[in-house]
């Protein structure tokens, strides 16, 4: 498998292959951010944690990034031993997925430690939690997280607890049971498939800065409790991140896990959660109720070129029919061809997808030519794109100036993100990265049709 050196040492590996990362060639200043509303408590034993960190001290900095608490955070007592800075947001609800943006924001480290205020990091959690995204900047991580009750451990003795709990740490003992289930089955997120987000908790998350703005951070629009983590996961991931689980990064939560409390009304705080994440996830788990938002699973290119209305009609409606898809049309007369269209169809569009979009689709589909998809060809196509896969798949026509491409969102972005920095092309780079596969159109039920077909009944 592949792994492109960049010219600052860092690499960049095939597909999730975050087994072939090397080791960093520098130790990188490390931000970070802990979001905050109201836990002095819990803030001070994270903060006195991170002070017998194994990460050099000159090469750490902390910024509390408080969602408008009542009193702002009192940091006096670890200025002289931590570089910490507060910041504050006004108190608008819930809002961590803006308050990490706010603490990223004031930041200046290459790599960013995400910590909940009430999770308190091991002695060694920030060199093990950074190791992959300071060799690796296309690397988004998750470390390992431990439930107990710290309510009553002073901060100048969290240390000390943390060294007595030294034994528990090689167990999965006090370990929510669906995290250390869905790490062993994908081992430790090297095969994450397509729901490997699920297992990205922002609490214990780290990544590198590069990689943060690339994706555009956390989306500021979740003002609820849960699902940023989820999102911004999983937009990472169809922008070219590459999944990893550190076991060796562990911190303890103080309290139990969220599925574990009893909290009033919990099928109603979960319906809330899916219904802000389905418009934004095209995953096919997250949208079983047959609904169409405007991001769909698979974005269409059809280039109008040779068509006429009657055959681009029948080319969109192939690539639509039993898809979560929507077609772009692109080219000249694009609007003409769609007034003539005469449809009331939401899912057909003319001119160029807009980032969002392409940011959370999984699918690609680049169309020339008048061709006709079956009702399964899109469906045999897209399965052979993806994690452990390959990253694209061209159809071979025979000679026909016709071509259908699909490729993997993932694919496109890590391929953009470097293509300027590695002496080698957008395709080749695609091919050594992922992979592209042919397949012959008779294979997937694609044939080429009439520029006037007949539409009569």
């Amino acid at each position: 498998m592949t792994v492109i050196r960049l010219g600052d040492g860092r690499t960049v590996v095939a597909d999730n292959r975050w087994d072939l990362v090397g080791v960093a060639s520098t130790t990188p200043l490390v931000s970070v951010v802990i979001p905050y509303y109201n836990q002095p408590h819990q803030l001070a034993l994270v903060l006195e944690a991170l002070t017998a960190q194994t990460h050099p001290p000159d090469r750490l900095e902390v910024v509390v990034a408080d969602d408008g608490s009542t009193h702002s955070p009192d940091v006096r007592a670890w200025t002289s031993r931590l570089d910490i800075t507060v910041v504050t947001q006004e108190d608008n609800g819930f809002r961590a997925a803006a308050a990490r943006n706010l603490g990223v924001a004031a930041s200046s480290g290459t790599v960013l430690c995400f910590l909940d205020a009430d999770t308190v990091p091991t002695p060694d959690y920030i060199r093990q939690s950074i190791r992959l995204p300071a060799a690796a900047p296309d690397a988004l991580v998750v470390g390992r997280r431990k439930h107990a009750d710290l309510s009553r451990v002073a901060p100048d003795s969290v240390v000390g607890w943390l060294s007595e709990q030294r034994p528990l740490e090689s167990s999965h003992d006090c370990e929510p049971g669906w995290l250390v289930d869905a790490y062993d089955r994908t081992s430790n997120l090297l095969n994450p498939g397509w729901d490997g987000y699920k297992y990205l908790i922002s609490a214990v998350m780290t990544c590198s800065r590069q990689l943060f703005d690339d994706v555009g951070g956390f989306d500021p629009s979740f003002v609820h409790y849960g699902g940023e983590d989820w999102e911004f996961a999983n937009r990472a991931f169809m922008m070219g991140a590459l999944f990893a689980h550190e076991p060796d990064a562990l911190a303890w939560h103080d309290g139990p896990d969220w599925a574990e409390r009893s909290v009033q009304e919990r099928i109603s705080e979960k319906n809330t959660e899916a219904l802000a994440l389905a418009p934004l996830i095209t995953d096919p788990a997250a949208r079983t109720a047959g609904l169409l938002y405007s991001i769909p699973d698979i974005v269409v290119l059809v280039s109008t070129a040779g068509h006429t209305a009657a055959s681009l009609m029948r080319t969109a409606a192939g690539a639509l029919r039993g898809m979560d898809a929507a077609v772009w049309l692109v080219g000249a007369h694009a609007d003409t061809l769609l007034t003539r269209l005469s449809v009331d169809d939401s899912r057909i569009r003319v001119g160029d997808p807009d980032a969002s979009t392409l940011s959370r689709c999984r699918f690609v589909v680049e169309i020339a030519g008048i061709v006709v998809f079956s009702v399964d060809s899109l469906a045999l196509l897209t399965a052979q794109v993806g994690p452990g896969e390959c990253g694209q798949v061209t159809v071979d026509f025979a000679g026909s100036p016709a071509s259908v491409t699909v490729t993997a969102s993932r694919a496109r972005h890590r391929v953009r993100r470097w293509a300027a920095n590695i002496d080698v092309g957008a395709d080749e780079l695609l091919d050594r990265l992922f992979g592209v596969r042919g397949v012959h159109h008779s294979e997937v039920g694609i044939i080429i049709g009439d520029d006037e077909p007949a539409l009569s009944w």
